[in-house]
């Protein structure tokens, strides 16, 4: 999809993923639209990372393979919308590629 993670991941909790929000693009206004049109809801980062990082909450029902095929597909969506270019479909083939061969849920 185009996106960074944020920090190392060798060293990320399991509870949460941290993405790097791209130049140019409006944190909040991404928050709302996958909130309001999608209902999924995406954390905002405190302190100096404030507007900078988004939080994704990968813990619980959120882990489940359609809430995050479905989280993916969304964000895409909303930063398609917003003419941030992404690679159309890329985040949810790397998933679903993820899940045949490596993951066991």
């Amino acid at each position: 999809m185009g996106l960074e993670t944020f920090g190392d991941l060798r060293h990320k909790m399991n509870n949460v993923l941290g993405v790097v929000i791209p130049n140019g693009v409006n944190g909040d206004q991404v928050r709302k639209l996958m909130l309001e049109d999608f209902g999924i809801e995406i954390g905002t980062s405190f302190g100096p990372l404030h507007g900078k990082v988004w939080r994704i909450g990968t813990m619980g029902y959120n882990a489940r393979k359609d809430c995050v095929m479905q989280t993916l597909s969304a964000l895409e969506a909303v930063l398609n919308y917003l003419r941030f270019t992404t690679t159309q479909g890329a985040a949810m083939q790397a998933a679903w590629d993820h899940y045949r061969t490596e993951a066991t849920l």
